[in-house]
């Protein structure tokens, strides 16, 4: 294999990682073939389309940019960091495919999920199982496989590394991190929770951590750097992932399916816990607005059929109340908290710049400079309580 030149990744690190998982992914798929035919075309076959055919490689770039903010230069270790990188993409993956069958989801990247195309191509709608339908069963397989291909890549990749053990307890963290996480978020639409700070707790495990704050350890600790850079990156993550999952829930509701890929409203007609409701319903309730909680709760767990009216409706609440305004704010309060940590933290400044760009990029931010703060209009009790549930060492 031809070595690695960090400075051509530079250039376009989504580009080096989507090489890399080509020539991985090809590989996987003939050992799959060999292994069985029907399983390589129907389970294999989707994720390796599944994976290659979207995703803005956002946690591989974290990843690369994470390593070398560190100061990583040397060409095994740039060989190491994207065959991580590219093994993240993986759990991405394997997170995306389930989570779309817990929620029901039709629609992923603009296209049918995976257990809505398996179930057409089988016509098995309807054919109940105890964990759905068949599409949803082949579809939990299917994440499962590109979980065992990801943890696969991470080792192929650290085999040799200076720094393949503490790579692999963070590796370990992230993955369990993220199913605390999904399981919280299940949890809370189950149970009806509603609090903001269950809200954000949720949000760190299964978004902050594992799409933000890991994949930045994971380069930086590639590289060996120093226990201060690690726990600069480790602030700077934590509030740009929160930020990043923030912008996520305005988009899930507000946001124009075509670029979204999803449904719009889908987060509201699922009872999903995001800290957008849960600060509307709050605010209702501390207003005595009970019009605007029978709002909320018949548009929430409606699934597809509430009522494009119902809906209109609910983002006049998310709007009224101020919740909207407030989780704008938010994300932009945490964006200038991420770059203050990266900025004290004496890492390499060009590719702290990228980091800063991909970051902002991430939360719907423009690249350049700190936007003009927005006017506080939450009360400062409801920010402690914010800043408590994000963990108190990080403040």
């Amino acid at each position: 294999m031809r070595a690695v030149d960090p400075l051509h990744v530079d250039n376009d690190v989504a580009a080096a990682v989507n090489r890399l998982l080509a020539t991985m992914l090809e590989r996987r798929l003939k050992e799959a073939e060999a292994l069985d035919p029907l399983f390589a075309a129907d389970l294999a076959g989707r994720v390796v389309r599944f994976t290659l055919q979207g995703g803005r490689r956002m946690r591989p770039q974290l990843c690369w940019w994470g390593m070398r903010a560190a100061g990583g230069w040397a060409a095994p270790l740039a060989e190491t960091t994207l065959g991580v990188a590219g093994a993240l993409e993986l759990v991405q993956t394997c997170a995306l495919i389930q989570d779309d069958v817990m929620d029901g989801s039709p629609l992923r990247r603009g296209r049918p999920t995976v257990h809505v195309e398996m179930d057409e191509q089988y016509a098995t709608h309807r054919r109940d199982r105890p964990c759905g339908t068949f599409g949803g069963a082949g579809a939990v397989l299917a994440g499962d496989l590109a979980l065992v291909w990801a943890d696969d890549a991470f080792a192929e990749a650290t085999a040799g590394s200076p720094a393949a053990v503490p790579a692999a307890a963070v590796w370990r963290s992230m993955r369990t991190e993220m199913v605390a996480g999904q399981y919280l978020d299940l949890h809370a639409q189950a149970t009806a929770d509603r609090s903001s700070v269950r809200a954000v707790r949720s949000t760190v495990l299964k978004t902050a951590l594992y799409s933000v704050e890991r994949p930045l350890l994971l380069g930086a600790t590639l590289a060996e750097t120093s226990a201060s850079a690690l726990a600069a990156l480790r602030r700077a993550g934590r509030f740009a992932g929160v930020a990043f999952q923030l912008h996520d829930d305005l988009q899930g509701a507000f946001g124009d399916p075509a670029s979204t890929g999803k449904p719009v409203g889908e987060d509201l007609r699922e009872g999903r816990l995001t800290y957008l409701v849960a600060v509307a319903r709050e605010r209702c309730e501390a207003a005595g607005d009970r019009s605007g909680l029978r709002v909320l709760d018949q548009v929430a767990g409606a699934r597809y059929g509430a009522a494009e009216e119902d809906l209109r409706r609910a983002h006049e609440v998310l709007e009224s109340t101020g919740a909207r305004e407030q989780v704008v704010t938010q994300v932009e309060r945490l964006c200038s908290r991420s770059e203050e940590a990266l900025a004290g933290a004496g890492l390499d400044r060009a590719a702290t710049s990228h980091l800063v760009r991909l970051l902002r990029g991430a939360c719907g931010l423009p690249p350049g400079g700190n936007p003009e703060p927005a006017a506080e209009t939450e009360p400062q009790t409801e920010v402690v309580a914010f800043d408590d549930a994000l963990n108190g060492d990080l403040r």
